[in-house]
């Protein structure tokens, strides 16, 4: 167990390395496009609960390289993950509406 644990902390040092790389410096580095990585992030998303439905259908079956622990880490990652994606989708909806209420 601890050595899972390990490898899901080195994971989460990953990802976050890679979103403080995504991080605007200004004039610096190529620039993406914003709708592109919010497809990344939902493609991964998407990809996270899709991993989670088969480890969950393997264990299901009676798979003996699937553990328990891995189904309820990869249902946790992609629990979290789809909950910080819609919050991200209702901060977007509600400075939306903040632009369109403002007075021109």
């Amino acid at each position: 167990m601890e050595i899972k644990a390990a490898a899901l902390l080195a994971e989460m040092q990953s990802m976050q390395g890679e979103a403080q790389n995504l991080a605007p410096v200004q004039g610096t580095g190529p620039r993406q496009d914003f709708s592109e990585l919010l497809g990344q992030a939902v493609n991964k998303v998407n990809g996270l609960q899709q991993t989670t439905g088969d480890l969950r259908t393997r264990f299901e079956l009676g798979d003996p390289s699937v553990g328990l622990e891995q189904v309820m880490i990869s249902a946790q990652k992609s629990s979290i993950a789809f909950d910080a994606t819609v919050q991200v989708r209702n901060k977007l909806v509600d400075a939306y509406k903040t632009i369109m209420n403002m007075p021109v």
